[in-house]
């Protein structure tokens, strides 16, 4: 048999070639690790659909972010659950709000910390909306001032970030507006510019308890269907002042990804989100999946796809698993 003179597989004989040309890498550097934060002392409770993913109290949050930047997690992104929620989601821009109090503690204890902050109000109403209603609809525009002041207080709190997820029009703009009018101008915006109304997100709303007490969130959050329209919204974004572009979910929207590296020159992000996390980790425990290897596969997928920055929950096990390689 004659071959072409180019043989493929001279250069995966050993790790030693296959590392030589790896194309595609991966570090705790690029990746930012969410983590859940409530009320109390002492707190540090499992989530049942998300297993070694939990919620901290403050206290416990600081020993969390200690580990994390032990292992090389140099990023987290911070979730909150207040202790009480209404309709207009006043515990999300609250002075001594949970997230405000544990920007401020982990900046004084975990100095080298970088501290993202979501910005949305679905996990503090009592409805679970992104935004406030008007009858039974999200009054989008009366939304964007409650948005802008929510980012404001994380800024004055201490954050590095600030990351609005809620997906309202125009809130990048009112968000960059209002920083900017207080001096924050060096605080950057990661938007979540291209977030779909995934079936993916079920194990989340259990962490964070947010899940709608009526209708879904399919009036502004994107359509599955749908790969323009995903330039559209991130074209706006980019336009009001973004930072980074961030798609939600990843890997069922890897082509997403691709279109938006291809057309912007921003850093992309990419959340690896709970559904995606669980099923991973419920196959692995059945036996089904090599677990470790299903993790790296699936990141190196959202990062060959074209993302800069992955959030995920993995964060800490990538971060184990890396350390082991390179032993």
């Amino acid at each position: 048999m004659v071959f072409p003179e180019y043989r493929p597989r001279r250069m995966r004989q050993h790790e030693t070639f296959r590392a030589m040309i790896r194309e595609t890498r991966l570090s705790t550097e690029q990746m930012i690790y969410p983590l859940f934060v409530l009320p109390g002392k002492g707190i540090r409770e499992e989530v049942s659909s998300m297993p070694g993913v939990f919620r901290y109290s403050v206290d416990q949050l600081v020993k969390e972010a200690k580990d994390c930047l032990a292992m090389g997690i140099r990023s987290v992104i911070l979730f909150g659950l207040p202790e009480k929620k209404d309709g207009l989601g006043s515990g999300a821009y609250a002075k001594h709000g949970i997230v405000q109090r544990a920007v401020q503690e982990l900046k004084n204890k975990v100095p080298d910390m970088t501290i993202v902050t979501d910005v949305c109000l679905c996990e503090y109403t009592d409805h679970g909306h992104c935004g406030c209603l008007a009858g039974q609809e999200i009054d989008n525009d009366a939304t964007l001032e409650l948005l802008a002041k929510t980012a404001l207080s994380h800024a004055q709190a201490g954050a590095d970030m600030v990351a609005p997820s809620d997906m309202m029009d125009g809130r990048i703009s009112e968000i960059r507006t209002t920083l900017d009018e207080h001096s924050f101008h060096t605080v950057p915006i990661m938007s979540y510019a291209v977030k779909y109304a995934s079936a993916f997100y079920g194990p989340f709303r259990d962490a964070a308890e947010c899940s709608p007490q009526f209708g879904d969130r399919r009036s502004y959050q994107m359509d599955p269907a749908n790969s323009r329209e995903a330039l559209r919204e991130a074209t706006l974004d980019v336009d009001e002042g973004a930072d980074i572009l961030m798609v939600k979910p990843a890997l069922a929207y890897l082509d997403i990804i691709s279109r938006l590296r291809d057309e912007f020159d921003l850093p992309i992000a990419a959340y690896q989100v709970s559904g995606e996390y669980a099923m991973i980790k419920a196959a692995a425990e059945k036996g089904w999946i090599d677990g470790e290897r299903i993790m790296a596969e699936s990141l190196i997928a959202i990062r060959r796809a074209g993302a800069d920055i992955i959030l995920t929950y993995f964060a800490k096990d990538m971060a184990r698993l890396l350390a082991k390689t390179k032993g």
